[in-house]
């Protein structure tokens, strides 16, 4: 009895869903995976192999995860996914940044007035409990995403262990000589009430009164020039912070520069000669004549009168004093300027100021005293005005410095802080010569990173290191009570590590720790025997600094040196810079191996993501719709090293770009190895079809170029080169081709096994070099592709070349790929002869065509040896060959369409003139008569 027809071809089958539904089976993949164990579960398949160490800096836990950060954790699991698959132990401990300003300030904000009734472990505890809030809840949104961790045991800084190693990095630091208290001029927060150092400083576009005010010479003016005496001379300042005027003590010239008095109205101005030009004509003078001509080293030691106070201002001498605005002389207030700072410790200037941690001025005249400083600038310009002192006012946009975590506008003031000395010498330098020595050991990716950090380190002030706050680790330091010396001795700072390692830093809050001071003990300055604890903090990135010096405490098999850090490109002067110096001061060596900067995530017009200006794509709501997977993927696609735009519309074309892989190539896949055993079925190189092997030849490639990239780190070119092999060589020409052997072969026919066992190498193949980015689902492919394996994809490696095509002694094949590459250009041709005639209504279907094919050697003696594969190749029923003589113009061949001569075959749909020949099978071409014969035989037997 024949056969039904139907029932005979080989139709894809599989329970592969063509529909994801991500949001609703990726949690339940994630559940899987937390029952299984599958951080552990990778790093046992990897026990004794080469490690690699990618050390997570720590995202701040004051709130829900945003792009930038999925951005951030994405990168990271790729990297430790890909260099796990790539053979190596790779293990991943996320890390937190629980201490600091922000959570105290919300937990202030929520706490009110009760706070000031509160004991200090109280409020601290508050501040715990707010951050472990947020880290409990960005765990589980990165969990979420897909990212593989030691969630359950992450470094977090508030933790003990971790405190004891930041206070253990402070006390090296001390012991080494390295710190040290005193009196300096350094950022400051009037809203936060507390020292900032360099890495918490942004610059904001600001508005500013601009003023030029005139401070007269008390001197003889011919001990200047000359030409001055009997004259009344000034020289004039540029500022444009009014409210440093009271703490003005001298005038500051640049030794090489020239400058010039210039007389006008009955009194002489001194200003920079490269900005006399500008001061005039600020100035409104008319006609002024220059009396004299002189260097800025004359004026040093000149005396000079304050504009509204009874107070000497001396003339002295600067390098920072520039030349490109202003009048070339600046005002110099050593409370509240750096430079200025330095410039009045040589000349022996009054270094205290009169503002207070909140920004108000203390001590002045009445017209401003008691006022906060921005707003004391309007009264002093009247005050100016009243006294004849200003010569000018005028208001300027400028850049400047913000507090990074309020964002309000800073000053500068001088208080006593906590130093870590650059200059102090240490073995083979100082520390900051030391720290760029080994920069240029690091690979910074990309390359400019070597030098923005190489000039932060070399310009970079000493390290400001302490904070007036309370939620942090404590410098835990005993001061004699006498003198104020620091207590520095080696056995009193092991037991208060300890004590930290034990109890935690809040134990510093404690009675437990006064008694830490073992009696008797002196002062080595003054010999005093009474002692008090500070109470200031260190600076947050101090804390994050020693994360590396926590890990290594904690993993002792982890190397010296991990072999990357990766994170924004503002780390050059927050935690790639302060983990740096505390590994060199401490270790002197770098931190890391390598360092990879990550850009801001912006939006299609270029404007930084802010929930505020309602432009931000929330990853947690793009899982909960698309799935997380769209965000990995969307991480995949962008070159992480620029800035990079994320949007909702992005979002949906990644998800179309899914569906792509997903269907085209997975469901493909899978759907035709339904009957596929391969311990059974899988044929060896040499017995696969040329066009399958020339195909795993180009998977191979595709492989070694994604495992490359990953080794690179450019997950972009990796999503692009997928993408594109999976639409343009799988789905549009191979899958395509393969069809009618996959459908129309009897099922267990050589033919037909070839394509399958390509197939299946191919799905294999991508089912890893996907993994790291696409984890849930080459988790939910791994299931179905057919053949032993492990329990999950993570802990299998990526395809080697043997692999890929069956064993190691396949070699390479040249002349295979140039013969190749002929044939497709001639495919390009055939299709586009096709495409003309389906145009023109001559044909519908490419089966509904035969075609004519004139080439001229060397491509006729290519197609001349596949002759027979040709109709399978260009998808048409018939091919017929022609020698040409000679090129053939615009193409490599000539290409005619007919109609395709015979019937209809009803089982393959190729048209044949020997369709009816076979009277058991009426309707089918000699081919399927074949296969059907075939058929009947193998049941027969079975």
């Amino acid at each position: 009895m024949p056969l039904e027809l139907k029932s005979t071809i080989n139709l894809p089958k599989t329970d592969f869903p063509m529909k994801a539904n991500l949001p609703q089976n990726e949690p339940k993949m994630l559940a899987r995976w937390e029952e299984m164990g599958i951080y552990q579960r990778i790093r046992e398949a990897r026990a004794g192999a080469p490690m690699y160490v990618m050390h997570d800096g720590p995202p701040y836990t004051s709130g829900p995860i945003h792009l930038g950060t999925a951005l951030n954790k994405c990168l990271k699991d790729f990297i430790v996914k890909s260099k796990s698959m790539a053979g190596f132990d790779s293990p991943y401990v996320p890390g937190f940044d629980c201490h600091g300003l922000p959570i105290e300030i919300k937990v202030d904000q929520a706490l009110g007035g009760k706070k000031l009734q509160m004991k200090a472990t109280d409020v601290r505890l508050e501040c715990r409990k707010y951050a472990q809030k947020f880290l409990d809840l960005q765990t589980s949104q990165f969990k979420r995403i897909g990212v593989f961790g030691r969630w359950e045991r992450p470094y977090s800084t508030m933790t003990p262990q971790y405190e004891s190693v930041v206070l253990a990095t402070f006390y090296a630091f001390l012991e080494k000589g390295f710190i040290y208290k005193g009196l300096r001029s350094v950022y400051w927060c009037i809203h936060d009430k507390t020292a900032l150092a360099e890495a918490e400083v942004e610059y904001e576009n600001d508005s500013s009164p601009a003023i030029w005010v005139k401070y007269a010479l008390k001197d003889d003016p011919a001990t200047v020039d000359a030409a001055l005496r009997g004259k009344k001379v000034f020289t004039v300042i540029w500022t444009t912070t009014p409210w440093t005027l009271p703490a003005s003590m001298a005038v500051a010239f640049h030794p090489q520069e020239e400058y010039v008095a210039l007389e006008a109205g009955g009194e002489v101005y001194i200003v920079a000669a490269k900005l006399a030009e500008e001061f005039v004509k600020h100035a409104g003078l008319d006609a002024p004549r220059e009396a004299a001509r002189f260097a800025g080293e004359t004026l040093e030691g000149k005396n000079f009168a304050h504009p509204f106070l009874d107070r000497n201002i001396l003339g002295v001498l600067a390098d920072y004093v520039t030349m490109d605005t202003g009048t070339g002389v600046v005002h110099t207030a050593p409370s509240h300027g750096a430079d200025d700072f330095n410039t009045g410790v040589k000349y022996k200037l009054e270094l205290k100021g009169n503002v207070d941690e909140a920004g108000v001025i203390h001590n002045g005249l009445p017209e401003y005293d008691g006022l906060k400083v921005f707003a004391a600038n309007a009264p002093i310009i009247d005050l100016l005005k009243e006294r004849g002192a200003l010569m000018h006012e005028d208001r300027i946009e400028h850049s400047y410095p913000h507090c990074w975590r309020c964002h309000n506008p800073i000053i500068f003031r001088a208080t006593e802080q906590w130093f870590i000395s650059m200059e102090t010498p240490m073995q083979g330098g100082t520390l900051r010569s030391r720290a760029l020595e080994e920069i240029k050991k690091v690979k910074w990716d990309p390359a400019w990173g070597e030098e923005r950090i190489s000039n932060m380190i070399a310009t970079r002030p000493d390290w400001c290191i302490s904070r007036q706050r309370l939620w942090g680790v404590p410098i835990a330091v005993f001061l004699c009570a006498g003198c104020g010396k620091p207590l520095n001795d080696t056995a009193t700072s092991r037991k208060v590590v300890e004590l930290f390692a034990r109890a935690g830093a809040d134990a510093w809050y404690t009675s437990e720790a006064d008694g830490i001071v073992p009696a008797g003990m002196k002062c080595q300055k003054c010999a005093g025997t009474a002692f008090k604890k500070e109470m200031d903090i260190l600076d947050v990135w101090f804390e994050s600094g020693c994360s590396y010096l926590a890990l290594r405490a904690a993993e002792s098999q982890y190397p010296p040196a991990a072999d990357l850090y990766l994170e924004g490109g503002d780390q050059h002067r927050g935690w790639f810079h302060s983990s740096l110096l505390c590994m060199v001061g401490t270790q002197n060596h770098a931190p890391y191996k390598g360092v990879a900067t990550v850009g801001w995530t912006l939006d299609e017009n270029g404007q930084a993501m802010s929930k505020s200006r309602g432009n931000d794509v929330d990853p947690v709501d793009i899982a909960g719709r698309l799935g997380g997977e769209i965000v990995r993927l969307w991480v995949a696609s962008v070159d992480f090293r620029e800035d990079v735009v994320g949007s909702e519309q992005l979002m949906l074309r990644i998800a179309e770009n899914y569906r792509t892989i997903r269907n085209n190539l997975f469901r493909y896949v899978l759907g035709n190895l339904y009957d596929f055993d391969p311990a059974k079925d899988a044929l060896p190189f040499a017995k696969l079809e040329e066009l399958d092997q020339y195909m795993l030849r180009q998977t191979a490639a595709m492989a070694a170029d994604v495992q490359r990239w990953y080794g690179e780190f450019a997950f972009h070119k990796l999503y692009q080169r997928v993408l594109n092999f999976c639409t343009v060589d799988l789905s549009a020409f191979y899958f395509d081709v393969i069809k009618d052997r996959l459908y129309t072969y009897a099922p267990g026919s050589a033919g037909r096994r070839a394509a399958q066992t390509a197939i299946w190498r191919q799905g294999e193949a991508l089912v890893r070099l996907l993994a790291p980015v696409m984890s849930f689902t080459c988790e939910e492919v791994w299931g179905y592709l057919p053949g032993k394996r492990e329990q999950t994809v993570h802990a299998a490696q990526f395809p080697s070349r043997a692999d890929v095509l069956g064993s190691d002694d396949v070699v390479d094949d040249p002349k295979q790929l140039e013969d190749w590459s002929a044939l497709l250009l001639v495919r390009d041709q055939v299709l586009k002869a096709l495409e003309t005639a389906r145009n023109s209504k001559l044909i519908g279907k490419g089966l509904e065509a035969q075609i004519s094919i004139s080439a001229a050697e060397p491509v006729y003696a290519v197609l001349e040896r596949r002759q027979e594969q040709l109709r399978y190749l260009f998808i048409v029923s018939a091919v017929s060959l022609e020698k040409a003589t000679s090129g053939n113009g615009a193409g490599i061949v000539a290409v005619e369409v007919e109609k395709a001569a015979g019937r209809k075959c009803d089982r393959c749909w190729n048209y044949s003139t020997h369709v009816g020949e076979d009277p058991a099978y009426p309707t089918v071409c000699e081919r399927c008569s074949a296969v059907l014969k075939e058929i009947e035989a193998t049941a027969a037997v079975g």
